[in-house]
């Protein structure tokens, strides 16, 4: 086994992640220690304000990552829109791989590429956001002998990640955001004892996904079809971890409580889509009454008035189905 330091940091954040960032990088000293890699969803249009906000309120230089860029130590790498954020031997890979939980960039990504790269120099911190991307990343981290930081729910402005990550493991450190970045100055000055083991096969065949280095052809190879369809393709889902998590073949990624989520909410565009179908053929309906009355034909002026109010029945009670989901 051998020694080093632990210097790769990489944190995750989707909403409140903003103010959960900006009161853990004010904490990091001027000599900090170790690279930091941020990953917060964002959209996959423009670009990202994130940068220029953390380099206002801590003392490490923030910028947006480059592929290819070799991490250095005291500097903090933000991912851009619409790209994996991932590490490879000391470098940056950005990579347009298939979507995780509808994500691009995706936390778990970039966590289970760092556990990969570095083993246990990676320090994985998760903070405020809804649902559970990252708490696969962490388990993969604290697998690979890493340490993990989890943002005290209480102090989150939204605390469905880190009360996903509670639930779902033991992490090192449970704190608020503005005790985070004196927590990681004494971390990595901890020592990481490295071996020549080789991460678990799933871990690098998710990586190598992600990476977009192959399809995710094979997927049945690590897990059994289920009976769900991806949201994003439409494909057969394979289980990943008896259930926990999805992939489908072309590789996209789902958590079950971020595919729970993704189906609540093509059911509600489904429901929008029915009720303007029905008003449309309530409002059609009446139109042809009206111009076969027009012509004398009173008999098929009587037929589409019928179809008008049964539609418009229809309509009443699919709005309210509608209004109570909201």
């Amino acid at each position: 086994m051998g020694a080093r330091p632990r210097d790769v940091v990489v944190v995750g954040a989707s909403a409140g992640g903003v103010e959960a960032l900006r009161a853990m990088v004010a904490g990091l000293p001027t000599d900090f220690g170790a690279s930091v890699l941020v990953v917060m969803h964002m959209p996959a249009g423009g670009t990202s304000a994130l940068p220029a906000i953390l380099n206002r309120v801590g003392p490490l230089p923030a910028v947006t990552a480059r592929d290819g860029e070799r991490l250095q130590r005291g500097r903090i790498y933000v991912a851009r829109p619409d790209h994996h954020l991932l590490v490879v031997d000391g470098f940056i890979a950005l990579s347009h791989g298939p979507t995780e939980n509808g994500h691009r960039p995706a936390i778990n990504a970039t966590f289970r590429s760092a556990a990969i790269a570095s083993g246990p120099a990676v320090i994985g911190v998760l903070l405020s956001g809804v649902l559970d991307d990252g708490v696969a990343g962490l388990l993969a981290i604290t697998g690979r002998g890493g340490r993990t930081v989890v943002q005290d729910p209480n102090d989150a402005l939204y605390p469905g990640m880190p009360e996903h990550a509670l639930r779902t493991m033991t992490p090192d450190h449970v704190i608020p955001a503005a005790d985070i970045g004196a927590l990681l100055a004494k971390i990595t000055k901890e020592p990481a004892y490295t071996s020549d083991e080789a991460a678990p096969e799933v871990l690098r065949w998710e990586n190598e996904i992600a990476s977009a280095g192959r399809r995710a052809a094979g997927a049945e190879t690590v897990g059994d079809p289920s009976e769900f369809a991806c949201p994003d393709c439409q494909g057969v889902l394979a289980e990943i971890e008896g259930g926990v998590r999805y992939r489908c073949r072309v590789g996209h990624a789902w958590t079950a409580d971020a595919l729970l989520a993704a189906q609540g909410s093509a059911l509600e565009r489904a429901l929008w889509t029915a009720l303007r179908t029905l008003e449309e053929k309530t409002a059609l309906s009446t139109r042809m009454a009206e111009e076969a009355r027009e012509r004398g034909s009173h008999r098929i002026a009587d037929r589409y008035e019928r179809v008008a109010r049964e539609t418009n029945e229809a309509v009443a009670v699919l709005r309210r189905q509608v209004m109570e989901r909201d």
